[in-house]
Parts: C-alpha cells; sequence; structure tokens
C-alpha cells in the first residue's frame, strides 16, 4: 500500500474517532424545549368566561351561585350565533354576561326597555343600563327595544331567535300587561324560537294574587301565559329553585337577598328587623321555563297586507 494512501486512511480514522468522542466540547449548551403554558381559566369566549368576565364587579359575579347563568342559559337553549332580546333587564346582570359573549362569537343582543314616557324613574333608569353598556368594544352595537302596556311589536315579526326575562312576570302582572307580554315575544319569534322565562316561584297549591304583589307567580300561570297565545311548553328545570323559600315573607321577595328590605316601600329601614333568618334563606325560589314557538307557525310573506 501506498504511504499517500496510508496516511489518508489514518486521517479518515481519526476524524471518526473524534465524532464518536462523547466527551462535550468546552462551553457546549444542549438546547432544552420549554414546555408550552398550560392555560389557566375558562376559554376565551365561552360562557363560562363571559360568567367570569374580568369586566363584572366581584359582587356580581358573587351572584352567580344563586343566579347559575351558565346552566340556565344552558338549559334555554341559547346557541353562540342568534339573534337575542332580552325583556326588562334591569340594572343588566344579565347582560354582562349575554351582551359580550354574543357579540365575541357573531351573535347580537337587544334589551327591551321601560317606556321612558311612562315615568321619570323609566326614564332614568334606561339612561342608567345605557351608560353601563355603552362600551361596543366590550358589549357590542346593543339595540334596545320598548315593552309596556301600550308600545307597538317588540321586533319585526318571526325575526328573532329567543326570547330571555328573569324575574319580570310579576311586573306585567301588577301593571296589567302580563297577556300583552307574551303576546308580543310570541309575534317576534321565528317559528322554532324560544322563550325562556326565569321567575319568583309561588307553590301552586298557594293562592296567586292577580297582581303578584308579593313577586312570587306559580308556575301553572306562567305556563297558562305562554300557551294562550300559542306557545309550546318545552321543559321546566330546578336549576334555580330553593327549597329554603317559603314564598311568605313580610316584603315579599324583596325581603330577601339581594334587596334586603325591613320596611315597606318607600319607608325607613327598620333597624329592629330580624334580617339573619332571610340572609340565611338566600336569593328566592325560582322556576326556570322553556317554551317553543312551533316550527310550522305560517309566516306572511313581506307582500302581505
Amino acid at each position: 500500500m501506498h504511504l499517500h494512501t496510508c496516511l489518508g486512511l489514518a486521517a479518515i480514522t481519526a476524524l471518526l474517532v473524534g465524532c464518536n468522542d462523547p466527551t462535550p466540547l468546552p462551553n457546549a449548551q444542549i438546547p432544552i424545549p420549554e414546555a408550552a403554558p398550560v392555560p389557566t381559566g375558562p376559554v376565551s369566549g365561552s360562557l363560562q368566561w363571559a360568567a367570569e368576565g374580568a369586566w363584572r364587579s366581584p359582587r356580581d359575579v358573587a351572584r352567580n351561585q344563586w343566579r347559575h347563568p351558565v346552566e340556565t342559559l344552558e338549559f334555554c337553549g341559547l346557541k353562540p350565533t342568534q339573534n337575542v332580546i332580552e325583556v326588562w333587564p334591569g340594572g343588566g346582570w344579565y347582560t354582562q354576561i349575554l351582551a359580550p359573549w354574543l357579540k365575541e362569537n357573531d351573535g347580537h343582543y337587544s334589551a327591551a326597555l321601560l317606556d321612558p314616557d311612562t315615568s321619570e324613574r323609566a326614564k332614568m333608569l334606561n339612561a342608567s343600563f345605557m351608560r353601563a353598556f355603552g362600551d361596543t368594544e366590550r358589549y357590542g352595537e346593543i339595540t334596545t327595544r320598548v315593552l309596556s302596556k301600550t308600545s307597538d311589536s317588540l321586533a319585526p315579526k318571526n325575526s328573532v331567535d329567543m326570547v330571555l326575562t328573569f324575574r319580570n312576570v310579576h311586573s306585567w302582572m301588577a301593571r296589567g300587561m302580563a297577556a300583552k307580554a307574551f303576546a308580543d315575544f310570541y309575534e317576534a319569534l321565528k317559528p322554532g324560537g324560544i322563550l325562556c322565562v326565569v321567575e319568583h316561584r309561588l307553590p301552586d297549591a298557594r293562592e296567586q294574587d292577580p297582581l303578584a304583589r308579593s313577586g312570587y307567580v306559580q308556575r301553572t300561570l306562567v305556563r297558562g301565559l305562554a300557551e294562550d297565545v300559542g306557545f309550546t311548553f318545552e321543559a321546566q328545570s330546578d336549576i334555580n329553585a330553593n327549597p329554603d323559600d317559603t314564598a311568605d315573607h313580610p316584603f315579599g321577595v324583596w325581603t330577601l337577598p339581594p334587596v334586603r328590605r325591613s320596611a315597606a316601600s318607600g319607608q325607613s329601614p327598620a333597624e329592629d328587623f330580624d334580617r339573619a333568618r332571610y340572609d340565611a334563606i338566600g336569593e328566592s325560589n325560582r322556576m326556570t321555563v322553556r317554551f317553543r314557538k312551533p316550527a310550522n307557525t305560517p309566516v306572511e310573506s313581506p307582500d302581505a297586507p
């Protein structure tokens, strides 16, 4: 074998031996891949995300334990892209959840408010609601409508996927407009659309005050109001039930949290009132009921007279 051939083989052998040397080179660092961060909290855009929203006050979030918003809205059958009307939202406890969630998922939230022409208080409450929910980046473009004893249609006929109302039937009874309200809901909903009602529940065996001055309403009465205008009863749930509530308090349902009334409306709170027993009950016993507008309801053509 020629000398230069032997030298060449020796060099190659030395190189291969060096490649297999397990001793690391000075200052050599082996990169370690970083672990992916573990997500915390609910998924952005989910109902749970909206219910726990950072924009909500701790006091309002704490009331989730009594109002069960995620379970309630899931029972109602709410879908993220729907056109939804909430009727008489009050201070907007549910609006804080519904409006951001629907906005995030390309749905649309509308609020049917009090008629501002009926009283200065109604005008003030409506203005307060609009100030609270004027942030379109958070809540989207909220459409406002009016529901009253003399109001026009709640929305164009057959245009809404869902109507939601929370603890309002007693107020419509007091104003003599309960039947009209349910008829307005029926007209606004699309065929197959859903009406979902949460209301303070009076046991069906108890006598119902026609004006519901205690704030409590029989479930059979709510069902009758809905079925009288054409709705089909679909389901009921005990999600918001509270068996500790006896529905016979001195100042009606408002004796309980969160109102915690200790004197008649308009009077100063009674300092000697025993609050503890009513606070221990918690919020009221509530029915949660779902109705549907029949899917085969005839729809008028745009040219119909």
